[in-house]
């Protein structure tokens, strides 16, 4: 990317045809992939015993975690030209900083189909799991919950953003089952450090009271001498005239 000043914001790039066909199939497939294993649960799995419930939130508990080690991971390190992630998954991150209401724009397609394909290869081995087992029953129901929400990881994180989500959508956020606008909000005040986790956001608080993030960023930074976060403040440095005052458009 160049270093020059620039006056319009960065938009996320637009998915070619056969792009469009890999993140189609991709949601068809991971949809398919969970309903079978969901019938599955239900069919061999007592669901009156009392591990159902923990074995549930705990998987979805684990989702938001995971969301949210991906969301640090690609905010702070890494430079947009990096080989292969560079163009797919750090540039859409630092546009999302500079232009977050771009994420608006896109369709549930575009927003989805990368993610539906990570959960497959989860689904298949869980699907391979013996339910009959004292540990398989509830492995599936943790895999189960950790598959299930964290494939809406990217719509839930777009629905925090949306001013007036579906109505079943703002009651679950009401709720705090899904992310909310105003948790989600938070990441976005700047230097974008915080409250990483973007599924139901649960890991947020507990994760900013450990000062969680600070102390892995202090120990990579010790091992490597890179500095955090260095790529999103170039890309803020760039557009600066462009958001034209000192909070992103849209917070």
């Amino acid at each position: 990317m160049s270093d020059a000043p620039a006056t319009t914001l960065p938009a996320h790039y637009e998915l070619r045809p056969g792009q469009v066909w890999f993140a189609v199939v991709s949601i068809a497939t991971a949809t398919a992939l969970l309903v079978w294993m969901g019938l599955r649960v239900l069919l061999s799995v007592d669901l009156r015993q009392w591990w159902v419930v923990p074995a549930l939130a705990a998987g979805i508990a684990a989702a938001d975690f995971g969301s949210g080690i991906i969301h640090w991971s690609a905010d702070t390190w890494g430079r947009d030209d990096c080989p292969l992630i560079g163009p797919r998954l750090l540039v859409p991150f630092r546009v999302h900083h500079i232009n977050p209401d771009d994420f608006l724009r896109r369709r549930f397609i575009d927003t989805n189909g990368e993610v539906a394909f990570i959960a497959i290869p989860c689904l298949f081995a869980l699907l391979s799991l013996p339910l009959a087992t004292w540990w398989g029953g509830p492995l599936a129901v943790f895999g189960y919950g950790f598959c299930a929400v964290g494939s809406m990881t990217n719509q839930i994180h777009q629905w925090a953003h949306m001013p007036s989500p579906p109505a079943a959508i703002r009651l679950l956020q009401s709720c705090g089952i899904l992310l909310g606008r105003a948790e989600h909000r938070l990441h976005h005040d700047r230097p974008y450090d915080c409250h990483y986790c973007i599924t139901t956001g649960w890991c947020n608080r507990p994760l900013e009271a450990i000062d969680f993030f600070r102390r892995c960023e202090r120990a990579i930074s010790f091992v490597t001498g890179v500095t955090p976060r260095h790529d999103d403040r170039r890309y803020e440095t760039r557009y600066a005239a462009a958001l034209g005052r000192g909070s992103l458009a849209g917070e």
